[in-house]
């Protein structure tokens, strides 16, 4: 990797990581739930399907999940405890529920201990989550209107990037990129730290992460809606349609459909980790333009920039320049909201209303004319618009820890907002929660309480700037130390 602090030469290689099949000795089956506000335990001895709620014993009280017309938040610190004692399979099958970064990573990670999982995704044009590409025929256009580029600071996540660079599917990103203030005032940054792109947009890259695994069954488009401890296993469904039984479960997406899936799942414990987590709303601009953009006065041709001092505009990228380098024919550019103007326009984000869209369009396309310094309604009109609501796209507050696991649930969490706001932080996430959790299992489950992991951390404040971030990208002749660049991940 040229100009790259790690190389693969210096870590050892992912197959390495792979153990031989895990041969756990069985235990009396028996599984507990416990109330998170009362040390009552209640045996619970079910051979019945999901459905089938009938008590079989006296002492069993009657579920309660999902059946309260009580609030979210108030069903999250009431539900009871789950606490599975059936004994760790032989082959224990994981279920994944989210398909970004953290959660692929993850499945990728348990398949190198040697661990089968499902990855459920609601993804309907492909994998990804946030490293979304959309593309648009018949020219084609082509936008990244997600994640815009990544870097590495973690030898893990180096190797991983080192065995993408050496595939072909990423290449470091040459193009400039800068900060753009109000009036048109550019600013380049720094090319180190090196910046990497997917090398035909980023959703490539998120398909090509299981391509070559056999423990892994991914089933997109999907929305798992409820999750249910039965009989020593979390069975799955949709809308009421079973969608498999799992040893173990993992949570890689956040939000209010995780706060909702969490609320009555009988996992007190991470659900009140996932409620104090913060997000932000950004709005994304697709904007396809016949004729390249004018550049301010004394800046250089630039591919990326970080807008400062425009309310309705926080970052600007021409996607034709960065994947492909083209100077003539349709310019393709993504365009980002700031925080404060995703808030004040949020609007459910399956169904923006046209009048929204339009507003919403209208104001950020004047953010751009201001950023660039153009005088008012100068601005070339796109000839294609796409507007996207991310309303839940970047963290506000962290734990600052790479996983959350509750070894009595044996459910975890994973995601990039643990650590951060970017990409790298999502792939060490799912790392880790996939170790911990073939750690548990080849431990047989005999000390759960040596693999809880962040139940109990305080959250902090997370400074970044509107769209992500990471370190090192500081201004040329300022080196203001500003910490903030990573975009949605």
């Amino acid at each position: 990797m040229s100009n790259f602090a790690y190389t693969i030469g210096f870590f050892p290689s992912l197959s390495s990581l792979t153990l031989k099949p895990l041969k756990i000795p069985r235990k009396p089956l028996t599984s507990t739930t416990t109330s998170a506000s009362s040390p009552k335990t209640l045996t619970l001895t079910c051979t019945s399907t999901p459905s089938d709620r009938k008590p079989k014993s006296k002492s069993r009280k009657k579920s309660s999940y999902g059946t309260s017309r009580r609030s979210i938040l108030k069903k999250t610190f009431n539900q009871e405890q789950v606490t599975f004692n059936f004994p760790v399979p032989d082959d224990p099958h994981v279920g994944i529920i989210g398909g970004g970064m953290a959660g692929l990573v993850c499945a990728l990670s348990l398949e190198k201990r040697g661990l089968k999982s499902t990855v459920f995704d609601t993804g309907i044009h492909g994998l990804g989550g946030r490293m979304g590409t959309r593309i648009i025929d018949p020219q084609p256009l082509i936008f990244d209107h997600a994640a815009q580029f990544f870097t590495v600071s973690d030898p893990q996540f180096a190797e991983l990037v080192d065995c993408w660079l050496e595939k072909g599917l990423v290449r470091q990103w040459h193009g400039t990129i800068g900060e753009l203030e109000a009036g048109g005032q550019f600013i380049p940054l720094p090319s180190s730290p090196p910046k990497y792109i997917g090398v035909n947009g980023m959703r490539p890259l998120a398909d090509s992460l299981l391509s070559q695994t056999c423990m892994v069954n991914v089933v997109r488009p999907c929305w798992i809606s409820r999750l249910e401890p039965f009989n020593g296993m979390w069975h799955l469904s949709e809308n009421g349609k079973p969608r498999g039984q799992f040893d173990a479960i993992v949570i890689a997406h956040n939000g209010k459909c995780a706060n909702r899936l969490l609320a009555s799942s009988g996992l007190p414990l991470i659900a009140r980790q996932m409620k104090k987590l913060d997000l932000s709303s950004i709005w994304a601009l697709l904007a396809a333009f016949e004729d390249p953009l004018p550049i301010p006065s004394g800046a250089p041709p630039f591919e990326g920039a970080f807008v400062k001092g425009v309310d309705s505009v926080s970052w600007i990228g021409n996607n034709s320049m960065k994947l492909f380098s083209k100077s003539n024919g349709p310019h393709c550019w993504t365009i980002f909201s700031t925080a404060a103007f995703g808030k004040r326009n949020k609007v459910p984000q399956e169904n923006i209303r046209n009048a929204t869209a339009k507003k919403v369009k209208t104001a950020m396309l004047e953010g751009v004319e201001a950023a660039l310094g153009l005088p008012k309604s100068s601005l070339q009109m796109p000839f294609y618009t796409w507007v996207q609501l991310w309303g839940a796209a970047l963290p506000t507050n962290t734990p600052g820890i790479p996983c959350i696991f509750d070894p009595q649930g044996r459910a975890g969490i994973c995601g990039d907002w643990l650590l951060g706001s970017n990409l790298e932080s999502a792939a060490l996430s799912g790392m880790a929660l996939a170790n911990n959790i073939a750690d548990y299992m080849e431990s047989g489950g005999a000390r759960p309480q040596d693999f809880a992991v962040g139940l109990d951390t305080q959250f902090k404040p997370l400074q970044a700037h509107d769209i992500g971030q990471f370190l090192g990208l500081d201004s040329v002749g300022k080196r203001t130390n500003l910490e903030a660049f990573q975009l949605i991940s």
